[in-house]
């Protein structure tokens, strides 16, 4: 992932002061469910954090031993599928995550919308991300759009395209090529989007990398975050999902949502989700203004920062 300084003047307006965020150590993701897991009751929520509470632990000691000094700061968080399917009400799914959560041992401080993903508020939040995309390989290198209009992003060199053209040579096809390649080539080509402009549908892995930049506290729209935690109880959820908050703290005890590094514990299912999620940050600019601010707190802690934001994400997968 690279920054440039650029970004926090857009058009050549003048760049917006960049407001800082409470940060944490360590965000904590206990795990990601589709609506199935949520039908199949609460046994299949039980099983699910039972399975990730080895993982929660491990991580947890894990930030402890890291610090130079003092406690670690520790949130957790789970992050809710409303984009793609809704299902019952937040005040019953959030009600039955956290008794779930509570049964194993472990506490939920803030869960979140996926649909927040993609809009919070007045702001585009995906677009906002799809606008600092920068494309590899170089636009035109196959005939293929940029990725900002075709709605697809590769970590390399696609195949060519062959020739339409009756006079031309017999076409050969070429493999696809990985640009940071390990003597084979791992390529993926991922679907950022679908449907027409105005009524985009965005893909799970886009909205994925969006929630790792909101966790690590580098989203920021004219200088300001993008979404802040509003502090409700489960009892007091709203009964329609558009009327919930797109990040919602529980734990009034909370360390902040924000952090310098994240894990998450989710389901092998999901391995194929977290390389696209990866490749599509390894080619989003960092505003620099919210990438300085980290990188300076770190430092006051007495901790280094990877200068790679990607390095600052962890996972185990069950």
């Amino acid at each position: 992932m690279t920054t440039a300084d650029d970004l926090a003047s857009e058009l050549g307006a003048p760049a917006a002061a960049v407001r800082s965020v409470a940060l944490s150590h360590l965000s904590l993701e206990l795990g990601h469910l589709y609506m199935d897991d949520f039908l199949a009751g609460e046994s299949r929520l039980r099983h699910q954090f039972d399975r990730v509470r080895p993982w929660a632990e491990t991580a947890v000691r894990q930030a402890r031993e890291s610090l130079p000094r003092g406690r670690p700061r520790i949130s957790t968080c789970f992050l809710i599928d409303d984009y793609f399917t809704r299902f019952s009400t937040p005040r019953d799914v959030v009600t039955s995550l956290v008794a779930a959560a509570g049964a194993a041992g472990l506490t939920i401080d803030y869960v979140a919308r996926e649909s927040g993903c993609a809009r919070a508020g007045n702001v585009d939040v995906a677009r906002l991300v799809q606008d600092h995309l920068v494309d590899e390989p170089a636009e035109g290198s196959n005939g293929r759009p940029a990725a900002t209009v075709s709605g697809w992003l590769t970590n390399g060199q696609r195949s060519p395209a062959a020739s339409a053209s009756a006079m031309a040579a017999p076409w050969q096809w070429r493999p696809p090529r990985q640009s940071a390649v390990q003597n084979h080539s791992i390529f993926v080509d991922i679907e950022l989007w679908s449907g027409p402009d105005d009524d985009r549908l965005w893909s799970c892995p886009f909205l994925a990398a969006v929630w790792q930049l909101q966790r690590l506290g580098l989203l920021r729209h004219l200088g300001e975050p993008v979404t802040e935690p509003v502090s409700l109880p489960p009892a007091a959820l709203p009964a329609e999902w558009e009327l919930m908050p797109p990040i919602v703290r529980l734990n009034p005890d909370a360390a902040p949502f924000h952090a310098y590094r994240t894990f998450t514990a989710m389901d092998a299912r999901f391995l194929p989700i977290e390389l696209a999620v990866r490749t599509i940050l390894g080619n989003v600019t960092i505003d620099p203004g919210a990438a300085a601010q980290v990188r300076d707190r770190a430092r006051g802690e007495g901790l280094t920062l990877p200068e790679e934001t990607l390095d600052r994400i962890g996972y185990a997968f069950l």
